[in-house]
């Protein structure tokens, strides 16, 4: 019986094409900032990824306390905290990258809450990613500052904390949990929303809001939120995750290529290094296992 060790040209071409939704969606994002409060934007996002799928899908059979741990934090804790710092404090390609170390906040949260043993190579491949960070922490700029840095830490690992809400849940349709889900985003983004960004910021953003804003909105809600996890969770379906999964270490590259061409940031060396060193330590955490069982 011989192992799987590649995706077939058609799925690998859909993986590719999911990773790409995820990667642009930075530019997507600043793009639609121009018009709408960034609390607000995030509301908007997950309206529309509950209204009207929440109708068509059932709901998973998890707990209700579940759903609205996972809602609030990848919610209000991630894409809320992620749309203010991209407002002004970090730019976009970068924090398409920061982002990604909700993967490292994932393991420290599973040693601290789920008793979990770390491996040797896990330590080295979060000493490459904090080496990254630091790196960018040394080179803030017009562009980005350490508000920025840290505002994106945070809705990292809030990511995190949702991505141990979901294991808890088991095994479920992940476009339904993300759904049901949606509606414990909403509320606390309004509120917040309300209470930061005021009335008069809202009607305002939605007034100014154009043709190029709503397709942002639509993109976030369905590109990358419906259609990126119904494939992404098709694909795991039908392969192991070690053969699908390496594809999100793509998400940064398309993120920091994506705003270079679509918003003309800069990509200096010191970026291109950062980039390398986290990609890196990304690219160690999720391959070294794969490794090991190919040779063993």
């Amino acid at each position: 019986m011989t192992t799987q060790r590649t995706l077939p040209l058609t799925h690998a071409l859909l993986a590719l094409a999911v990773v790409a939704v995820w990667g642009s969606n930075f530019a997507v994002i600043k793009i639609a900032l121009g018009h709408l409060p960034p609390l607000l934007f995030a509301t908007l996002r997950f309206a529309f990824a509950v209204f009207p799928a929440i109708f068509f899908i059932k709901r998973p059979p998890v707990p209700w306390r579940h759903l609205a741990a996972y809602g609030a934090l990848i919610g209000a804790g991630q894409f809320g905290i992620l749309y203010v710092a991209i407002n002004g404090h970090i730019a976009a390609g970068l924090a398409s990258l920061v982002v990604q170390t909700q993967v490292f906040f994932t393991i420290i949260l599973s040693i601290l809450i789920e008793r979990e043993n770390v491996r040797p190579f896990q330590w080295v491949a979060l000493l490459l990613a904090a080496t990254g960070i630091g790196v960018i922490a040394l080179h803030t700029d017009g562009d980005t500052d350490a508000l920025g840095i840290v505002l994106v830490l945070i809705a990292a690992m809030s990511w995190a904390a949702g991505n141990l809400v979901a294991k808890r849940s088991g095994k479920v349709n992940m476009l339904a949990y993300v759904v049901w889900a949606s509606p414990f985003s909403v509320l606390p983004l309004l509120a917040v929303s309300l209470m930061f960004e005021g009335p008069h910021a809202i009607v305002e953003g939605l007034r100014q809001a154009d043709a190029t804003t709503w397709a942002a909105v639509l993109w976030q809600s369905i590109g990358n939120t419906l259609f990126g996890y119904v494939a992404w969770g098709w694909l795991l379906a039908r392969h192991p995750a070690a053969i699908v999964v390496p594809s999100a270490l793509l998400v940064p590259v398309f993120g920091m290529g994506t705003t270079a061409l679509v918003l003309a940031e800069p990509l200096p060396a010191w970026k291109l290094i950062a980039a390398a060193l986290v990609i890196s330590g990304l690219a160690l955490n999720i391959l070294w296992p794969v490794l090991r069982r190919t040779e063993s």
